[in-house]
């Protein structure tokens, strides 16, 4: 028995289409689009047992150059990288190197102990470390059967 798969472009739905193009992409096509078109710097989230970790890849940044706020349970990390002119003798011929600014946000649920966030901005990485609540750490249990 064969299968014979049919496409027809027209009959594709835009979510379909938005999934294609963003999602089924080869991953390092996928990540330059969303870096380099829409500027999101990659993110990675860590659960840990006491916390949750944000780790933002931003290689080239200050740490005076980021601004992170948390409004109410939106936390919001952006950055804008001025450039400078060291040398007003000096023409360039070709410039290559881009300053970008980026704004990013994330929905907090109420697991997040927002008093207690604290960041670092470590060899092009910001962490951000988001500590559990206390009742939200004793959520499992040993439950015995009688």
């Amino acid at each position: 028995m064969t299968l014979v798969r049919t496409t027809n472009p027209l009959a594709k739905s835009f979510d379909g289409l938005m999934n294609e193009l963003f999602n089924e992409f080869p991953s390092n096509l996928g990540r330059n689009v969303k870096e380099n078109i829409f500027q999101f710097p990659p993110v990675n989230i860590i659960e840990k047992t006491a916390s949750y970790q944000l780790e933002m890849a931003v290689p080239g940044m200050q740490k005076t150059d980021f601004n992170i706020k948390l409004d109410g349970s939106l936390l919001t990390i952006s950055a804008e990288k001025k450039e400078v002119t060291n040398d007003e003798n000096a023409k360039s011929i070709k410039k290559e190197f881009s300053q970008k600014a980026f704004k990013r946000s994330f929905n907090l649920d109420e697991k997040i102990d927002a008093a207690n966030i604290s960041a670092k901005y470590e060899q092009g990485i910001l962490s951000i470390e988001l500590p559990k609540k206390a009742e939200v750490k004793e959520n499992s249990k040993e439950i015995t059967i009688l």
